[in-house]
Protein backbone atom coordinates (compact mmCIF):
# COMPACT_ATOMS: atom_id res chain seq x y z
CA UNK A 1 0.00 0.00 0.00
CA UNK A 2 1.33 3.59 -0.61
CA UNK A 3 0.11 6.42 0.77
CA UNK A 4 -3.23 8.05 2.61
CA UNK A 5 -4.96 11.17 0.59
CA UNK A 6 -8.39 12.81 1.52
CA UNK A 7 -10.05 14.63 -0.17
CA UNK A 8 -12.87 17.35 -0.05
CA UNK A 9 -15.79 17.78 -1.16
CA UNK A 10 -16.19 17.83 -5.42
CA UNK A 11 -19.70 19.17 -6.39
CA UNK A 12 -19.21 17.90 -9.96
CA UNK A 13 -16.27 19.59 -10.48
CA UNK A 14 -14.09 16.87 -12.44
CA UNK A 15 -11.87 19.18 -13.73
CA UNK A 16 -10.81 20.11 -10.58
CA UNK A 17 -10.63 16.54 -9.35
CA UNK A 18 -8.52 15.73 -12.06
CA UNK A 19 -6.29 18.51 -11.47
CA UNK A 20 -5.86 17.07 -7.43
CA UNK A 21 -5.20 14.03 -8.52
CA UNK A 22 -2.53 14.50 -11.07
CA UNK A 23 -0.94 17.39 -8.78
CA UNK A 24 -0.69 14.81 -5.90
CA UNK A 25 0.44 12.32 -8.22
CA UNK A 26 -2.29 9.69 -7.19
CA UNK A 27 -0.95 6.06 -7.64
CA UNK A 28 -4.28 4.45 -8.45
CA UNK A 29 -2.87 1.22 -7.83
CA UNK A 30 -1.30 2.24 -4.97
CA UNK A 31 -2.42 4.88 -2.93
CA UNK A 32 -5.46 5.09 -0.79
CA UNK A 33 -8.36 7.46 -1.76
CA UNK A 34 -10.70 8.87 1.43
CA UNK A 35 -13.00 11.45 -0.47
CA UNK A 36 -15.27 12.75 2.00
CA UNK A 37 -18.59 13.19 0.27
CA UNK A 38 -20.66 15.73 -1.70
CA UNK A 39 -19.65 14.01 -5.33
CA UNK A 40 -22.44 15.84 -6.93
CA UNK A 41 -24.13 18.95 -7.18
CA UNK A 42 -22.70 21.87 -8.32
CA UNK A 43 -20.68 21.35 -11.45
CA UNK A 44 -22.43 19.45 -14.37
CA UNK A 45 -19.88 16.77 -14.00
CA UNK A 46 -21.15 14.54 -11.88
CA UNK A 47 -20.88 11.13 -14.14
CA UNK A 48 -17.05 11.70 -14.28
CA UNK A 49 -16.55 12.21 -10.57
CA UNK A 50 -18.67 9.04 -10.20
CA UNK A 51 -16.93 6.87 -12.69
CA UNK A 52 -13.40 8.50 -11.96
CA UNK A 53 -13.61 7.15 -7.96
CA UNK A 54 -15.03 3.97 -9.57
CA UNK A 55 -11.42 3.31 -11.27
CA UNK A 56 -9.67 4.04 -8.27
CA UNK A 57 -8.41 0.65 -6.90
CA UNK A 58 -8.39 1.51 -3.24
CA UNK A 59 -10.88 4.07 -1.92
CA UNK A 60 -13.42 4.67 0.80
CA UNK A 61 -16.16 7.09 0.08
CA UNK A 62 -18.16 8.84 2.73
CA UNK A 63 -21.95 10.01 2.06
CA UNK A 64 -22.52 13.54 2.03
CA UNK A 65 -26.14 15.24 2.52
CA UNK A 66 -26.11 16.29 -1.36
CA UNK A 67 -24.95 12.24 -2.09
CA UNK A 68 -27.90 10.99 0.11
CA UNK A 69 -30.57 13.49 -1.42
CA UNK A 70 -29.20 11.91 -4.68
CA UNK A 71 -29.62 8.34 -3.40
CA UNK A 72 -33.29 8.93 -2.44
CA UNK A 73 -33.83 10.04 -5.89
CA UNK A 74 -32.75 6.37 -7.01
CA UNK A 75 -34.37 4.64 -4.78
CA UNK A 76 -38.10 6.65 -4.94
CA UNK A 77 -37.79 8.34 -8.14
CA UNK A 78 -37.92 11.46 -6.17
CA UNK A 79 -35.27 14.31 -5.31
CA UNK A 80 -35.67 15.77 -2.10
CA UNK A 81 -34.59 19.13 -2.63
CA UNK A 82 -36.46 19.15 -6.37
CA UNK A 83 -32.78 19.49 -7.82
CA UNK A 84 -32.40 22.53 -5.73
CA UNK A 85 -29.33 23.43 -4.52
CA UNK A 86 -26.73 22.26 -7.19
CA UNK A 87 -28.99 19.37 -8.22
CA UNK A 88 -29.56 21.02 -11.88
CA UNK A 89 -25.51 20.26 -12.71
CA UNK A 90 -26.11 16.95 -11.20
CA UNK A 91 -29.13 15.96 -13.64
CA UNK A 92 -28.06 18.13 -16.42
CA UNK A 93 -24.60 15.13 -15.89
CA UNK A 94 -26.72 12.56 -15.96
CA UNK A 95 -29.40 13.50 -18.69
CA UNK A 96 -26.29 13.88 -21.02
CA UNK A 97 -24.87 10.73 -20.50
CA UNK A 98 -28.44 8.83 -20.58
CA UNK A 99 -29.06 10.41 -24.07
CA UNK A 100 -31.25 13.21 -22.81
CA UNK A 101 -29.38 16.18 -23.27
CA UNK A 102 -31.65 19.38 -22.54
CA UNK A 103 -34.46 17.69 -21.94
CA UNK A 104 -35.73 19.53 -18.66
CA UNK A 105 -37.91 22.57 -17.83
CA UNK A 106 -36.61 25.18 -15.66
CA UNK A 107 -39.01 28.38 -14.49
CA UNK A 108 -38.75 30.12 -11.65
CA UNK A 109 -40.92 28.19 -9.61
CA UNK A 110 -39.71 24.46 -10.39
CA UNK A 111 -37.26 22.55 -12.16
CA UNK A 112 -38.75 19.34 -14.31
CA UNK A 113 -37.01 16.82 -15.24
CA UNK A 114 -36.93 13.68 -17.40
CA UNK A 115 -34.20 11.85 -15.56
CA UNK A 116 -35.24 8.39 -14.14
CA UNK A 117 -33.52 6.32 -12.03
CA UNK A 118 -33.21 3.42 -14.78
CA UNK A 119 -31.55 6.04 -16.36
CA UNK A 120 -28.08 5.86 -13.74
CA UNK A 121 -26.16 3.22 -14.32
CA UNK A 122 -26.16 0.14 -11.88
CA UNK A 123 -22.47 0.44 -11.02
CA UNK A 124 -23.28 4.63 -10.15
CA UNK A 125 -26.23 3.50 -8.21
CA UNK A 126 -24.69 1.13 -6.13
CA UNK A 127 -21.53 3.46 -5.24
CA UNK A 128 -24.31 5.63 -4.09
CA UNK A 129 -25.94 3.14 -2.06
CA UNK A 130 -22.73 2.11 -0.49
CA UNK A 131 -21.08 5.60 0.97
CA UNK A 132 -19.91 5.29 4.59
CA UNK A 133 -21.60 7.75 7.05
CA UNK A 134 -17.89 7.31 8.25
CA UNK A 135 -14.31 5.97 8.45
CA UNK A 136 -12.47 4.84 11.73
CA UNK A 137 -8.38 4.17 11.02
CA UNK A 138 -6.36 2.30 13.16
CA UNK A 139 -4.75 5.62 14.34
CA UNK A 140 -7.87 6.77 15.91
CA UNK A 141 -8.42 9.29 12.80
CA UNK A 142 -12.10 9.82 12.01
CA UNK A 143 -13.46 10.36 8.72
CA UNK A 144 -16.84 12.25 8.23
CA UNK A 145 -18.97 14.23 6.54
CA UNK A 146 -20.39 16.84 8.53
CA UNK A 147 -19.25 15.71 11.92
CA UNK A 148 -21.59 14.82 14.92
CA UNK A 149 -23.25 15.95 18.02
CA UNK A 150 -19.69 15.81 20.53
CA UNK A 151 -22.04 15.31 23.38
CA UNK A 152 -23.53 12.09 22.48
CA UNK A 153 -21.03 8.65 21.56
CA UNK A 154 -19.79 8.64 18.45
CA UNK A 155 -21.29 5.74 17.69
CA UNK A 156 -25.16 6.23 19.28
CA UNK A 157 -25.58 9.32 16.82
CA UNK A 158 -28.34 9.87 14.28
CA UNK A 159 -27.37 8.77 11.37
CA UNK A 160 -27.93 12.25 9.62
CA UNK A 161 -25.97 13.64 11.97
CA UNK A 162 -22.30 12.47 10.11
CA UNK A 163 -23.57 14.26 6.89
CA UNK A 164 -25.58 17.20 8.14
CA UNK A 165 -24.50 18.74 12.01
CA UNK A 166 -22.44 21.26 11.77
CA UNK A 167 -22.41 21.88 15.72
CA UNK A 168 -18.44 19.88 15.91
CA UNK A 169 -17.26 22.23 13.77
CA UNK A 170 -18.45 25.75 14.92
CA UNK A 171 -17.90 25.11 17.96
CA UNK A 172 -14.44 24.37 18.07
CA UNK A 173 -13.96 27.19 15.40
CA UNK A 174 -15.35 29.30 18.54
CA UNK A 175 -13.54 27.62 21.10
CA UNK A 176 -10.19 27.80 19.31
CA UNK A 177 -10.41 31.65 19.60
CA UNK A 178 -9.70 31.42 22.78
CA UNK A 179 -5.45 30.81 24.26
CA UNK A 180 -4.24 27.75 24.74
CA UNK A 181 -6.82 25.96 22.59
CA UNK A 182 -4.58 23.48 20.89
CA UNK A 183 -4.71 19.59 22.15
CA UNK A 184 -7.87 16.95 21.40
CA UNK A 185 -11.18 18.80 21.35
CA UNK A 186 -13.37 17.51 24.26
CA UNK A 187 -16.18 15.22 23.08
CA UNK A 188 -17.44 11.80 24.26
CA UNK A 189 -15.59 9.67 22.31
CA UNK A 190 -12.20 11.06 21.54
CA UNK A 191 -10.06 10.84 18.09
CA UNK A 192 -6.45 11.41 17.35
CA UNK A 193 -7.97 13.46 14.07
CA UNK A 194 -10.66 13.97 12.92
CA UNK A 195 -11.56 14.77 9.43
CA UNK A 196 -14.27 17.00 7.55
CA UNK A 197 -16.19 18.53 4.83
CA UNK A 198 -19.21 19.94 4.99
CA UNK A 199 -18.86 24.05 5.78
CA UNK A 200 -16.76 25.82 3.27
CA UNK A 201 -13.83 27.31 4.81
CA UNK A 202 -14.67 30.30 1.99
CA UNK A 203 -17.26 31.13 4.68
CA UNK A 204 -14.55 31.76 6.59
CA UNK A 205 -12.83 34.23 4.10
CA UNK A 206 -10.19 31.55 2.93
CA UNK A 207 -10.19 28.68 0.20
CA UNK A 208 -7.33 26.77 2.41
CA UNK A 209 -8.03 23.93 4.54
CA UNK A 210 -8.65 25.04 8.52
CA UNK A 211 -7.62 23.83 11.29
CA UNK A 212 -9.17 24.20 14.94
CA UNK A 213 -7.78 22.01 17.44
CA UNK A 214 -7.68 18.33 16.15
CA UNK A 215 -10.51 19.15 13.50
CA UNK A 216 -9.45 19.46 10.45
CA UNK A 217 -11.87 21.24 7.32
CA UNK A 218 -10.87 20.26 3.83
CA UNK A 219 -14.15 21.36 1.91
CA UNK A 220 -12.43 24.80 0.67
CA UNK A 221 -15.45 25.90 -1.29
CA UNK A 222 -15.44 23.88 -4.74
CA UNK A 223 -19.00 23.66 -4.84
CA UNK A 224 -18.69 27.47 -4.99
CA UNK A 225 -16.14 29.92 -6.34
CA UNK A 226 -12.60 28.00 -3.82
CA UNK A 227 -10.74 25.52 -4.77
CA UNK A 228 -10.82 21.15 -4.39
CA UNK A 229 -8.34 19.96 -1.88
CA UNK A 230 -6.49 16.87 -1.77
CA UNK A 231 -3.87 15.99 1.53
CA UNK A 232 -1.70 13.50 2.53
CA UNK A 233 -2.74 12.38 6.08
CA UNK A 234 0.63 11.01 6.92
CA UNK A 235 2.84 14.50 5.43
CA UNK A 236 0.24 17.00 5.71
CA UNK A 237 0.91 18.15 2.56
CA UNK A 238 -1.61 19.69 0.31
CA UNK A 239 -2.43 19.95 -3.06
CA UNK A 240 -5.48 21.97 -4.56
CA UNK A 241 -6.87 22.75 -7.99
CA UNK A 242 -7.41 26.21 -9.55
CA UNK A 243 -9.98 28.19 -8.37
CA UNK A 244 -13.54 26.43 -9.81
CA UNK A 245 -14.65 30.12 -11.75
CA UNK A 246 -11.10 29.74 -14.03
CA UNK A 247 -12.57 25.78 -14.44
CA UNK A 248 -15.78 26.55 -15.82
CA UNK A 249 -18.09 29.27 -16.87
CA UNK A 250 -21.40 28.31 -14.67
CA UNK A 251 -22.09 26.81 -11.30
CA UNK A 252 -25.41 25.64 -10.88
CA UNK A 253 -25.02 25.75 -7.22
CA UNK A 254 -28.33 27.77 -6.42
Amino acid sequence: MGRTLVMGDIHGAHRAMEQCLNRSGFDQERDLLIQLGDVVDGFPESFECVEQLLNIKNRICIKGNHDDWFNDFLRTGNHPSGWSHGGKGTMISYLEHAGKQGRYIDTESVLTATLLPADVPKTHQLFFGSQQLYYIDRHQRCFVHAGFDRKLPFLDQDPANYYWDRSLWQEALERSEAPLHTGLFEMVTTFHEIYIGHTPTTKNGTDQPLSAFNIRNLDTGAGHAGRLTIMDIDTREVWQSDPLPTLYTQNFRV
